[in-house]
């Protein structure tokens, strides 16, 4: 694996598409997915200069943060079980699968007890698959008030996952629909959102050409994930 050449081919990818789009590449940031992934190849793309990491699962996280470098930032991408809150809160400076009020409350509660302000993202189902998590839309829209509701909640923005295709024009409406979402939701809130996280190695030059500001990439970086012995 070519670590330097891969985060150079994925940047210049990125580069293109805003260029295509009109869109500032500073806008986009790159969240390198490090799910399967031990400590020395973390610090190998720290030291390619990624700061911002994304993991899938609480628990991997938790094994793996404090061997990595200090100064590295982490997002949480991956689905979250209600009882994971609690270290959710601890370890991620941004979760983006918020994908139910009942696991915002849940994170709000486990927030309150150490009085910590949690930055999330609203994470929407736009396809409305039964094998993804997430909000459907109108549900979102709805509930959005008392997601606002939770003080220790900032919400920023939302994310989705597009059905896999090999034909990446095919999530373009996906991706549209939540850029359109966005909207909405900062209409009934009255106040802007910062980002759409959307956009994964087989699909995300499409979803920055629709308004990504964060684009989850493991693959096109780290090549395929390590075989799961069992």
């Amino acid at each position: 694996m070519d670590l330097a050449a891969n985060l150079q081919a994925v940047q210049s990818r990125i580069a293109a598409a805003c260029a295509r789009a009109g869109r500032d590449p500073a806008a986009v940031t790159l969240v390198a997915v490090t799910k399967g992934q031990p400590p020395r190849v973390v610090r190998a793309a720290a030291d390619l200069g990624l700061t911002l990491f994304g993991e899938n699962k609480v628990q991997e996280a938790r094994a793996k943060i404090s061997l990595c470098p200090g100064r590295l930032h982490w997002h949480l991408i991956g689905h979250l079980q209600s009882n994971k809150a609690r270290d959710a809160v601890h370890f991620f400076e941004l979760i983006h699968s918020v994908d139910s009020l009942a696991l915002a409350a849940e994170i709000q509660k486990q927030a309150d007890k150490v009085a910590k302000n949690v930055p999330v993202l609203l994470e929407v189902n736009i396809a409305g698959e039964a094998s993804k998590f997430g909000h459907p839309p109108e549900k979102l829209l709805a509930d959005l008030p008392a997601l606002n509701a939770l003080r220790r909640l900032e919400i920023h923005g939302l994310m989705t996952m597009a059905p896999w295709s090999p034909e990446p024009e095919k999530a373009r409406p996906v991706f549209r629909r939540l850029r359109e979402l966005k909207g909405a939701c900062e209409q009934i809130l009255g106040a802007p959102l910062a980002h759409l996280s959307m956009g994964m190695t087989g699909d995300f030059e499409v979803a920055v050409e629709e308004g990504a500001t964060l684009v989850r990439i493991g693959t096109a970086l780290f090549g395929e994930r390590p075989a799961v012995k069992g």
